[in-house]
């Protein structure tokens, strides 16, 4: 994100704890015995329209894909920190998240925005929730929809266990959970409080690791909640769809610029119990005694990149780059990540893959391909898109994706 973009949002943030309501709210002792998932709900603030108006209009400058955005503003902006029950190895957990609705009486659509590969407890969208870009996403509920940020399962209330990175499994279920959470908070509690319903429409999208969580759960909505969750949109952005391709990828590089997002998978399918291969056949010393240390929430991705090396040569070993792809004894690492990945199937659902051409984290080549195996299952032009951002990085591509997901959501939207 560009540097005056950076300034700005300092200001914003200063202006926002002038201006938004910080009382907090917990239903516990009302709590109706319909809630099956949902826990207690919590006021983090509350944003006027002209506030958000006024805070998106001068980003039209630097992206004027937030024009129309900004016309469609119309309702002020409640946000809130939920807790709810989800599953996660067939014990219950208390995981959390943002739930941003606007302040109006109606009927509105849910959008759920996964968010990218965090390392942090500090950096989780309930722990931080005027983070620039969750405070661009709490905005967006102005526009009409109820907006959700889950925090994933090894943050915000649930930060005592590991982060489950890149299981399909666990993080469909912690998102699908929220959702019924969300639904339970509405119905039992908004509806009388301020008036507002849930239409069962159903918007997602996410970026990064969040690109590739949005398409888990799109395939399983297809698959399994189509009666449940009224699909009506999808965007995923720079996702690592194909996690095997990726390993694939790294290993054949001289350089990779972001080892942790190796490391992490090795922890998080390390204690999933999944990789079963010693790390020192893995990682080369010290990294192999290392590697499972680092992800404790306290450390960032730069600083956790910084322990390690982004030299391949350096970091694995000379038999995993040469025998990962056929070696036995590498093939519980090849598994966990071929059963993560995300196949394409004939969808139902509009559909707009997203990523930038200059990507080096996550190769625009996973979304090339999985856009062009989508077609070969005969999706058609219809159904599936892809949006390339010209001489966009990682880093760069994360506000026009947002822009172009929230700009398409609005437009199918206003279509009813």
């Amino acid at each position: 994100m560009k540097t005056n973009i950076i300034q700005k949002f300092l200001l914003i943030i200063f202006v926002v704890s002038i201006f938004s309501s910080c009382d907090l709210f917990n239903n516990d002792e009302d709590k109706q015995p319909t809630d099956q998932y949902l826990v207690s709900y919590e006021k983090v603030a509350t944003y006027l329209p002209a506030l958000i108006e006024s805070i998106l209009t001068p980003l039209v400058d630097d992206y004027p894909g937030f024009a129309p955005i900004v016309s469609e503003i119309e309702h002020g902006v409640t946000v809130y920190k939920i807790s709810y029950i989800t599953s996660f190895n067939d014990d219950d957990v208390i995981a959390s998240g943002l739930v941003c609705v606007p302040t109006a009486a109606g009927e509105f659509p849910i959008l759920s925005y996964q968010n990218g590969t965090n390392t942090e407890h500090s950096k989780a969208p309930t722990v931080n929730p005027d983070n620039e870009l969750f405070l661009l996403l709490e905005f967006m509920a102005s526009t009409g929809f109820v907006v959700t940020i889950p925090d994933y399962l090894g943050f915000g209330t649930s930060e005592n266990m590991f982060h489950p990175y890149l299981d399909g499994e666990s993080t469909v279920q912690s998102i699908l959970d929220m959702q019924r959470a969300v639904k339970e908070m509405v119905a039992n509690y908004l509806r009388d409080e301020i008036g507002l319903e849930l239409n069962n429409d159903y918007y997602i999208t996410g970026y990064s690791q969040g690109g590739w969580s949005t398409m888990q759960l799109q395939k399983a909505i297809e698959e399994k909640y189509s009666d449940v969750f009224n699909l009506r949109a999808s965007v995923c952005s720079a996702g690592p769809y194909d996690l095997n391709y990726i390993n694939e990828y790294v290993l054949a590089q001289e350089e990779y610029p972001m080892p942790y997002f190796l490391g992490y998978i090795f922890n998080s399918y390390h204690n999933l119990g999944g990789i079963t291969t010693p790390l020192d056949e893995v990682f080369m010393t010290p990294y192999d005694s290392k590697v499972l240390t680092l992800y404790d929430g306290t450390k960032s991705g730069t600083e956790i990149n910084d322990l390690l090396d982004t030299k391949i040569s350096r970091l694995f070993t000379a038999d995993y780059i040469s025998n990962y792809n056929t070696a036995d004894k590498y093939s519980s690492i090849k598994n966990m990540l071929i059963k993560n990945s995300v196949t394409a199937w004939k969808i139902k659902t509009p559909t707009l893959l997203v990523h930038g051409t200059k990507d080096t984290f996550v190769p625009p080549q996973v979304t090339s391909r999985i856009f062009q195996n989508f077609l070969n299952e005969g999706v058609g032009v219809d159904k599936i898109k892809m949006l390339s951002i010209p001489g966009g990085t990682h880093q760069s591509s994360v506000v026009p994706a947002g822009i172009a997901a929230i700009s398409w959501f609005i437009e199918i939207k206003n279509e009813e």
